[in-house]
């Protein structure tokens, strides 16, 4: 409920007009009544969670909710800097995906176990595979078509967002460095940003650096006993890699 009601209020920001291949909340019912939405959506998992009757467990999911609107600060700013620029994109990729993926598991770990080294792992596990998981999607910005993916392609790039098939791209193309900086905002940015990424090896390189995530998300949860759950979690370590929508 949490992520979904981040998707309802992501929408309203974004003005979009379609999610998962339907029209979003704020097409059907306008702004306000989306952001109602998102509001009440958010509302129950805030109730949902008080029920669990664990303090540790609100804590840690409440964390996700601050992450969630640190991020969408995040991702209103960007750096001049090209390595501030890209540690601060993983930030955001982290606040905005990645914690609520990383704090679930930790969640989960904390009610079926005691060891702290336990939360642990799966705090981190959770903190890979999420981050991996934006990376694919920033990847199938760029290769999937709009039908697949469910939503407009070149999305990021109208926004105004430089993803990381747009920043590893930069490094091939300089001339890139003043359009991430105006978001893309000219006529023609958004087209020939598209072409700078396609001619250099910005998937290639994004896509690479979500199998080093996955792989890091496989080394902490292969640390636990093995079981069929385990392989699991390995196998949506692979899944992650190779979704195409």
């Amino acid at each position: 409920m949490i992520h979904t009601a981040s998707l309802v209020h992501d929408d309203v920001i974004d003005d979009a007009n379609s999610r998962r291949g339907k029209r979003t909340l704020n097409q059907i019912w306008g702004e306000r009544k989306a952001v109602l939405a998102g509001d009440f959506i958010l509302s129950a998992a805030s109730v949902a969670l008080a029920r669990i009757g664990n303090t540790t467990i609100v804590s840690v999911l409440t964390q996700v909710i601050e992450d969630l609107v640190r991020g969408e600060f995040l991702q209103l700013g960007s750096k001049e800097n090209e390595n501030e620029r890209f540690a601060h994109y993983l930030e955001k990729t982290f606040k905005k995906t990645a914690s609520l993926i990383a704090n679930s598991c930790k969640a989960v770990s904390i009610l079926g176990c005691p060891d702290p080294k336990v939360h642990e792992i799966a705090y981190q596990y959770g903190k890979n595979v999420g981050i991996a998981f934006q990376l694919i999607d920033d990847v199938l910005d760029f290769t999937s078509c709009a039908d697949h993916l469910g939503k407009p392609t070149a999305a990021d790039l109208k926004l105004g967002l430089a993803t990381g098939p747009v920043l590893f791209a930069c490094r091939q193309f300089p001339e890139m460095n003043a359009m991430i900086m105006r978001r893309f905002s000219r006529p023609g940015d958004v087209e020939r940003a598209w072409k700078y990424v396609l001619q250099s090896d910005g998937v290639q390189q994004t896509t690479y650096l979500a199998q080093r995530y996955c792989h890091a998300a496989t080394r902490e949860i292969r640390k636990l006993r093995p079981s069929p759950e385990r392989e699991a979690l390995v196998h949506l370590t692979e899944m992650v890699l190779m979704r195409d929508k």
